[in-house]
Parts: C-alpha cells; sequence; structure tokens
C-alpha cells in the first residue's frame, strides 16, 4: 500500500470522524496517528478495505484522546467547584486515590497501569507505548487489574515505588507535549516530599525540575523537535535548575541510591554544560552503568550506547548496541546517528528513513524525515 493511496483517503476519513461528532483538529490529529499505524502494519498485513480500516483506528484514538481530556477537565472541575472553606490546604485527595488504585494484591506493573488509567488519566495507547507492549496486551492487562480489586476495599493503599512509578510515567508523558500531565506530576511529586524522608522521591522530584527547566526549548516553529544538543540554552530555566541539582545533592548525600537519583544525575551533567560540547560525557557513562546495574532496563542500554559515542567515538557506540534489542523503539534513530558521526552517510541516511516510519508521534517522525533528508543532502555531490 502506497503513501499515496494513504493520502488521498485522509480528507474523507477526517470528513467521517467530524460526522461522528469530532472536531476538526482532533479528527485531524486522531488520522495522523492512524496514518503512522497504517505506515507500521500495512506492509505485512494489508487491509480489505483501507478506509475503513483508517476510521476505525482514528476513532479509537479520538475516543481516547476524549477520555484523556475529559478526565483532565473533570479534575480541573472538580477543583473549580470545590466551595471555599478557609485557607487552601497544602495537599488534595489525588495523591490518595494514587496509592489506593496502586492496590498491594496487584502485580507492580499491573497497579502502576490501573492508576495511571484510571487516577493519571492516560489513554491505554499512551500506557502501552511507555512500558513498549501492543495496546491490546495492555488493555487486557488493565481490564484483569480491575476485575481482580473489584468489590474489595480499598483501604489498603499500594506501595510508595509504585506510586513514584506512575508519577514519573506521567510526567514523562506531559514532557513529551502535554503541560498540565507535567505540571500536576511535579505538584504531587512535591507533596509526596513533603510527606516522606525517603531519598528517591526527592531524587523524582529533582529529576522533573531538571527536565521541566529545559521545556520551553524542546520544540521549535509549529512544534518543530529540537535536539538537545541544538537547544538553546539561554532559554532553559536557572531557578528550576538550581532548585533540582540542590535536591539531588541532599538526596545523594543518604547514601542510598536508585534509578530517579541516578537519572537526576545525568540531568544535572547536561544542565551544567554551556554548551552541548562541553557536556562530560565520561561522567555520564558512569552514570549509565550505575543505572544499568539498578535496572537492566533495554532503554537504559539504548539511551548509554549513545553516551559511550559521545565519550569513547561513534564506532564505541556502535559496538555497545550490541547488546541492545534492535526492535526497541529509537533504536534505528540511534544507528542512524552513530552511522552518521562514524561517516556512514548513505547508512546513516536509510536508517533515519526506517526510524520516521516507526515513529510514534507527528514530531518524531517529521524530525526524523528531515534527518534523513539532510543526511541525503550531504551524500551530493
Amino acid at each position: 500500500m502506497n503513501e499515496l493511496l494513504l493520502r488521498e483517503l485522509v480528507p474523507a476519513v477526517i470528513g467521517v470522524l467530524v460526522r461522528r461528532g469530532a472536531d476538526f483538529a482532533s479528527a485531524e490529529d486522531a488520522v495522523q496517528e492512524a496514518l503512522i499505524r497504517a505506515l507500521e502494519t500495512w506492509p505485512d498485513d494489508p487491509p480489505r478495505d483501507p478506509k475503513a480500516w483508517l476510521v476505525a483506528v482514528a476513532w479509537r484514538r479520538f475516543l481516547d484522546a476524549a477520555r484523556a481530556e475529559a478526565s483532565r477537565r473533570g479534575r480541573e472541575l472538580a477543583v473549580e467547584v470545590e466551595p471555599p472553606a478557609g485557607p487552601a490546604p497544602a495537599t488534595d485527595d489525588t495523591l490518595r486515590l494514587f496509592f489506593q488504585c496502586a492496590h498491594p494484591t496487584l502485580p507492580r506493573s499491573s497497579a502502576v497501569a490501573l492508576t495511571l488509567r484510571a487516577v493519571g488519566g492516560l489513554t491505554t495507547r499512551q500506557i502501552a507505548t511507555a512500558y513498549l507492549v501492543p495496546e491490546a496486551t495492555m488493555a487486557q492487562r488493565i481490564s484483569r487489574a480491575k476485575r481482580r480489586i473489584a468489590g474489595l476495599p480499598l483501604d489498603q493503599p499500594g506501595d510508595l515505588e509504585t506510586v513514584l512509578r506512575v508519577l514519573y510515567l506521567v510526567f514523562n508523558e506531559g514532557y513529551g507535549g502535554n503541560l498540565d500531565l507535567a505540571a500536576e506530576a511535579i505538584r504531587l511529586t512535591r507533596q509526596l516530599v513533603a510527606l516522606t524522608d525517603e531519598p528517591e522521591v526527592a531524587g523524582l522530584l529533582a529529576l522533573m525540575l531538571l527536565h521541566h527547566a529545559r521545556r520551553a526549548s524542546r520544540t521549535g516553529p509549529g512544534g518543530r523537535l529540537v535536539p538537545l544538543g541544538e537547544q538553546d540554552r539561554s532559554r532553559w530555566d536557572t531557578g528550576l535548575i538550581a532548585e533540582g541539582v540542590t535536591i539531588l545533592q541532599a538526596a545523594l548525600a543518604r547514601d542510598r541510591l536508585g534509578e530517579y537519583q541516578a537519572q537526576a544525575a545525568i540531568a544535572a551533567l547536561h544542565a551544567d554544560a554551556r554548551s552541548a560540547c562541553e557536556t562530560d560525557w565520561v561522567q555520564i557513562v558512569e552514570w549509565y552503568d550505575e543505572l544499568l546495574l539498578l535496572t537492566g532496563s533495554p532503554v537504559v542500554r539504548l539511551n548509554r550506547a549513545v553516551a559511550v559515542g559521545e565519550a569513547d567515538g561513534p564506532q564505541a557506540g556502535l559496538a555497545a548496541l550490541a547488546d541492545v534489542n534492535p526492535d526497541l523503539p529509537r533504536y534505528a534513530a540511534v544507528t542512524a546517528y552513530l552511522h552518521e558521526r562514524a561517516g556512514g552517510l548513505e547508512h546513516a541516511a536509510e536508517l533515519y528513513a526506517e526510524a520516521s516510519r516507526a515513529a510514534t508521534s507527528v514530531p518524531e517522525r517529521d524530525h526524523l524525515t528531515r534527518e534523513a533528508a539532510r543526511v541525503r543532502q550531504l551524500l551530493r555531490p
């Protein structure tokens, strides 16, 4: 199925969604996500009716987005209609709901997923992307979790680690574009810092602040993605950076290292560099080694390969990729970047194009498409 046919179907599919009640902008966004899904799946499994397939997938994306927006607006409305009763409290019930939803009878991964869906306002697709599993698998996991706790008293709060994971994933989703989610995650984590003496809670808050400090520089005109190395560092929020570093230093002094503290240390090293070329990549690799010991995460392995490529050269980075699953999201993009730095421009251009086809968002796809075009331009005599 070629891309031209897909593009020709777009106006008709948008029209169907609008007639079903979607506003034009939301319909357009949903169809763009459906197009990405089509480019991923149709080469191996082409549908009998391309238009009907696009309508079905786009409508599901629209409904997921609408539910997430309704959940967010519901929380805002609840705050707006709360009758004044004196000074505003320092905390609200949201954290309590997080702990209650993360029921101790559930496996941690299921508790996190259910809390994200029921309280965090994330869609099933967003949660599945965070966990690197198919959307249908995550939907089943959430359904099983709901059935398991149906009828059980919610007087046994879940553990702190589960709630930290929820807050981390909510922030990550917000950092990718939803400012309300990011701000809410920071607000709730501040509350949690005030309620507990655990250094990992402080580490998570430091991580959020250090990343949030760069938010204004992450996108250009029209939502265009700006990579870290190309960001205008004068736009970074130095107040948030200073607060994040202070909180991190106090947490690390407790000598009870956890994954959020290690991630925050990496973010602090990026924030400390006055320019991309002054980044202390050797120390960043050391922190990734610590983080890998703590988590064993394949995503950490992938990110570590980039850091190794910066610290020891692109060939070393490519060698580090040997331990990374090539099915990981952004594997092709990382490989393209390292091959480009190693001088393999033709292969890099092919990999950037491959990565763009596997992108999970329109801004990311457009960025990778531009990278492929830029490298191809370098190949011209």
